[in-house]
């Protein structure tokens, strides 16, 4: 069984205090950048997932998107721990019902553990992971990978108005921070794919409309998620009124916390 390292010798925290749960209206944010060091930590603390991980892992054929898969999977486990007060290869991460269906694959949620939610999200050179009391969901984006304005079409119309009513020079930005937003509230309720993007409206942060259409069954909240130029990131969150998530971040450090989780395996242990 492996130890979650809360903190270093010197005493200053590296993950939540044991059995930590984020204030309501709060969302916490880690922020991993899958660089070198970061991916090499990630390696060794493989045997921290299950066999259903480490085989979806596996199965990335592109050696690039399996590092960032792993160590995105390896980050999440030991955030986990540290929220749950568990060690990182004894949490058991379900799926919900599908809200479509009733069939168990709905969103990522953590037994009937009460007052803790989480989302994870990866792309080129990034991932988010964050951390609520309520239903969060959480979309990360690289530019790149967005291909321009193209998919406008599919949008709500409202959404398709105030894009095309913006310079030409904004319209991708744009369409970005709403896609962003879409993706972030489907992983929250769980829908995901199967949601028809022009069936509901978020808008995409300080232009146009940015509340969910009357219909909608659940009070949402958005906010933009601050990152390098090259990306863009949201965070949808539950929750009652028309006031904004806020958000406290802070940055994976797994190669300090491997260390940690070696150092733990190899202490003697006292004999009573």
């Amino acid at each position: 069984m492996h130890q979650i390292p809360h903190q270093t010798a010197d005493g200053t925290g590296l993950l939540p205090p044991a059995g930590h749960r984020p204030a309501r209206g709060v969302v916490e944010l880690w922020l991993l950048r899958p660089d070198a060091a970061q991916l090499a930590a990630a390696e060794r603390l493989l045997p921290l997932l299950d066999a259903e991980e480490r085989a979806r892992i596996d199965r990335c054929g592109d050696d690039e998107r399996r590092a960032s898969l792993l160590a995105s999977h390896v980050s999440l486990r030991l955030l986990l721990g540290a929220y749950l007060g568990q060690a990182p290869d004894q949490v058991r991460v379900e799926r919900a019902p599908c809200r479509g269906c009733g069939r168990p694959h709905g969103r990522p949620v953590v037994g009937a553990e009460p007052g803790l939610h989480f989302s994870l999200s990866h792309t080129n050179g990034m991932a988010l992971l964050a951390f609520a009391s309520t239903p969060v969901g959480v979309d990360v984006e690289s530019l790149a990978s967005v291909p321009g304005t193209e998919l406008v079409p599919l949008l709500h119309p409202a959404e398709q108005r105030a894009i095309r009513a913006l310079p030409p020079e904004d319209q991708e930005r744009a369409f970005l921070h709403c896609f962003v937003r879409k993706e972030a509230y489907l992983k929250g309720t769980g829908d995901g794919l199967w949601a028809e993007l022009d069936s509901f409206c978020v808008g995409f942060g300080g232009h146009g409309p940015s509340t969910l259409e009357p219909s909608a069954l659940e009070p949402w909240a958005f906010a933009q998620v601050a990152t390098e130029p090259t990306h863009g990131a949201a965070v949808a969150l539950l929750m009652s009124g028309a006031v904004r998530p806020r958000m406290r971040r802070r940055d994976v450090q797994l190669p300090d916390w491997a260390m940690f989780v070696t150092h733990q395996e190899n202490k003697p242990t006292s004999n009573a």
